[in-house]
Formats: C-alpha cells, structure tokens, sequence
C-alpha cells in the first residue's frame, strides 16, 4: 500500500491529457484540472443565485439611469445577435484559456469575479433602473422577437456597471495577453476584438444598457486589468509559481 502511495506521488502530472501515460496519470491530471475549476465554479453558483434574488426583489426606490446620449442612440434590433453572443464569446473563450493557458485563465477569473462582485455589491446597495426600451417595437422580424425574449427574461433593473460590457472587455484582454499560440496570432485577436466591440455597442442599440453603464464598465475594468493581467494577481495564490515547482518536480 505505502508503495502504491508513493507512487502516485511521486508521478508526474503532465499539462495535457493526450501526454497522460497510465491510471495514475490520468488520475492525477483529472484532480488538478478539478482543483483548478471549481473555485470559479463554485463563484458563479453563488453569483446566479445573488443575482436572482435581486432580479426577483421589488424595491421602494430606483435611481433612474438616463444620460443625454441615450435619446441620440437609435433602436438597431440586429444587434441583438452579438448581445446573444455573448454568453458564447466568454464562454468559449475561458474554456480554450483553461485548456492552454491556465495562467491567463486564473487572471481572467479574478478580473472577471471582482467586476461582478463590484456589480452585486452595487447592485444590493444601490438599486437602479432605466426606461430605454422601446414601448412597442417598431419592426416585426426575427431580430424584434429576439429582442423582446430577452425583455422577457432580463428585467431593466441592476444595470450598472454593464456586465456585458465588463466580460467583453475582460475577454479581450485575456486574448491579448495570453501566451497560447492560436492566440498570438493577429487575425485572431483582432476578430476577438471586433467581437467583443460589437456585443458592447449593442448593449446600447438594442437599449438594455445606457452610455452610464457601459462607461462605469469601462472605468472599473481599468484597475482590475492592471492588478490582474499587469500585476498577476489572482485568487489561487501565485499560479506562476506552482507552475514553476511542477515543472522541477517533473524533471527532477
């Protein structure tokens, strides 16, 4: 049994699954990638759940969020197909972050969990509302039906800052600072960048963001881009160094 033991903790973990070699192997990669996912996980069940109770709660008083650029912003129903897109766009991109760059992908967690912490926070002490959308749409096609399923299901409260907008922008960055080699590659960035460009400026065209959130989205990404993706902070310790011992450990 004690050599059993030793064994397996003396076996290497490789980076990728296609280099595991026997059940220890396996083992041992499938509890690092656990260990590596479920903090992020475990944030989002308790994100879901605080923002449902605030989605569902019936508040005395809401500020009104209205800038003057928000009457200039016409109502644009196609947009509504990169604001869908975005639940893919952050998504797909973490998973590839996760597969081959773990150390952008922790950066990218602790960016994007402050922001949306920031957000629930704001959110609980400082309810808000907007009245931007249209009373009755003015077009009836695929795109107006799509928009007002989201109507449906996403009420005009807890707005700001634009989540939308924070995630996109933290994709952005993940992509532009990861050392993946699919990633470095300019057409790639640069179509993440458009990507991510078009799901901010439809926050506002298909009115479910005023310019107020998406520039408070904005504003708050720039100290959490220099404490994570500048400073590398995140909220698994050093993740460089543990890569680091892993890696003499392996060679050793």
């Amino acid at each position: 049994m004690n050599r059993l033991v030793q064994k397996f903790k003396n076996t290497s973990v490789p980076d990728r699954l296609s280099d595991c070699h026997g059940v220890v192997q396996h083992l041992k990669f499938a509890n690092t990638v656990a260990n590596d996912a479920y903090p992020m996980a475990l944030y989002m069940a308790v994100y879901l759940v605080w923002f449902s109770i605030l989605e569902r709660m019936n508040r005395l008083h809401y500020t009104v969020i209205h800038t003057a650029l928000d009457d200039k912003i016409p109502f644009i129903e196609e947009f509504i197909l990169p604001y869908y897109a975005w639940f893919f766009f952050v998504a797909i991109i973490m998973i590839l972050l996760y597969f081959k760059d773990r150390a952008t992908y922790h950066r990218a967690c602790a960016f994007l969990a402050i922001g949306m912490t920031v957000f629930l926070i704001v959110s609980t002490v400082w309810p808000n509302i907007l009245y931007l959308r249209p009373a009755q749409m003015p077009r009836d096609n695929i795109f107006t039906h799509m928009v007002s399923a989201i109507y449906r299901s996403d009420t005009p409260t807890n707005v700001c800052p634009s989540i939308h907008v924070y995630n996109s922008v933290a994709i952005i960055l993940a992509v532009h600072s990861s050392s993946w080699r699919v990633f470095q590659k300019r057409w790639v960035r640069t179509l993440v960048t458009v990507q991510g460009i078009l799901i901010i400026l439809s926050t506002m065209f298909v009115k479910q963001h005023s310019v107020f959130d998406v520039t408070m989205a904005l504003l708050m990404s720039l100290p959490c881009y220099l404490l994570t993706f500048r400073m590398g902070f995140t909220f698994v310790g050093s993740y460089m160094t543990k890569q680091g011992r892993r890696l003499q450990n392996s060679e050793s």
